[in-house]
């Protein structure tokens, strides 16, 4: 592990050395704490025998304390002024995949057999890193991510406060919050803080793709208005009569004037078998 890599001066020299401006672009703000990356690793349960996927290892803060830990490391980077830097610093446990995570890792992860996700992601593209993780057909056994604080929060939300990024989510497993983080803990600083979100994905998972997509079709739909309630974001979204839908609101949540941020993960899931049921 190298410890420079905590400190700015040091990582100004590296930035200097490979011709690079921190991106706002990509995100590119370098964690220079070592107490996020440690609770990354024990919430993950990082093992010997884990394969774990990065995406964004920048100068590998968190990708040198993985390959401690892990069997293998296989990170996604997309800045290729550091194919130089990786050649000479790399450990051999660490394969380092270059391009676009968001389009080389639906290709890729068919290879990593059972796998864990660990990162710190640039804020611009965690939904649809997520999103990309999540809907793969090879899931990991969990994912780990250092997110904006907001996101994390918005993630975690209870029925009241749900929203399509809270709703995709939990679907698919359950994520708590691990830490705090705040942008001191970053150079160069951002203007917000972050957080550590543990997602822990279900084991199992009856679920066919068909029924998937018919689920998001229902999400997308109720979550269309903000201002209308449910039964006529349904009722409009996906041509169905708003009777038929109020009815089944009543049946399912009890109340027919319901809004989509109430309704929990388990309700869409029953809203979505019914519907089904109403169209065969």
């Amino acid at each position: 592990m190298n410890h420079n890599l905590f400190k700015p001066t040091y990582l100004k020299e590296l930035c200097q050395e490979y011709d690079l401006i921190p991106s706002k672009k990509y995100g590119q703000n370098y964690l220079i704490s070592d107490v996020p990356i440690k609770k990354m690793l024990e919430s993950a349960d990082v093992k010997k025998t884990d394969t774990i996927v990065e995406i964004g290892p920048g100068f590998g803060v968190l990708t040198f304390a993985l390959a401690e830990k892990a069997n293998k490391v296989v990170a996604f980077e997309i800045e290729r002024k550091l194919e130089k830097y990786w050649e000479e610093v790399a450990p051999k446990n660490v394969e380092v995949v270059w391009g676009n995570a968001l389009k080389e890792f639906v290709y890729r992860s068919q290879e990593f057999g059972k796998y864990k996700v660990l990162a710190n992601l640039p804020y611009q593209i965690t939904s649809n890193v997520l999103r990309i993780i999540l809907e793969t057909e090879n899931k990991p056994e969990s994912v780990t991510v250092m997110v904006q604080k907001e996101v994390a929060e918005r993630i975690v939300a209870k029925p009241g406060d749900m929203s399509i990024l809270a709703v995709s989510v939990q679907y698919y497993g359950v994520p708590k919050i691990v830490c705090k983080t705040s942008s001191g803990s970053f150079w160069p600083s951002p203007k917000v803080d972050s957080a550590v979100l543990h997602i822990r994905l279900s084991t199992i998972d009856c679920r066919t793709s068909d029924f998937d997509q018919m689920f998001f079709k229902v999400v997308r739909a109720g979550f269309s208005s903000k201002r209308k309630q449910l039964w006529r974001n349904l009722s409009e979204g996906l041509k169905i009569d708003g009777g038929k839908i109020k009815e089944l609101l009543v049946e399912i949540i009890g109340n027919e004037k319901v809004r989509a941020q109430e309704l929990s993960v388990d309700n869409w899931v029953v809203i979505t078998e019914t519907l089904e049921h109403l169209n065969t």
